[in-house]
């Protein structure tokens, strides 16, 4: 529970420190963590840390995929609050990992299971998010697994 009393300690303080647009997009992240727990029947008990940072993951991916929508349409002022809200939400994510590193980490693991062809890329990226959990984006994992299995 250490991270959601962070996160509710750095609500408080935006507020009181009269930081709206910190303490809006912080309480946007409790209203989805509260949701969370309450879909998954743990409103008393909370999620651990591992779980919010899920959470805080899916709403920094939510914002900069808004904020890319945005710069298409040419609406630059809705962008870069959408980049404003993902930069403070990623306080409370793991250092992530650099593309260099977790090239490591998939080369490693295609040559621990032996895998040869694209067929198994499913099973390569989820023993890879296994190992990294949330250091390291979805979206990159896959790119890498792709191109080590061509």
């Amino acid at each position: 529970m250490a991270l959601k009393q962070r996160i509710t300690d750095d609500l408080k303080a935006a507020l009181l420190g009269g930081n709206r647009f910190a303490g809006e997009t912080l309480r946007g992240l409790k209203a989805a963590i509260l949701n969370e727990e309450v879909a998954k029947g743990l409103r008393e008990a909370g999620l651990d840390d591992a779980e919010i940072e899920k959470i805080v993951a899916r709403e920094v991916k939510k914002r900069n995929e808004a904020a890319a929508l945005y710069d298409q349409n040419m609406r630059q002022d809705s962008s870069a609050d959408e980049r404003r809200e993902a930069e403070i939400l990623s306080v409370y994510l793991p250092k992530q990992l650099s593309e260099a590193e977790l090239k490591t980490v998939v080369d490693a693991k295609v040559a621990e299971l032996g895998v040869a062809d694209a067929k198994m890329m499913g099973q390569v990226i989820a023993a890879v998010k296994q190992d990294v959990g949330n250091t390291a984006d979805g979206a990159m994992i896959a790119k890498l697994v792709k191109q080590a299995l061509n």
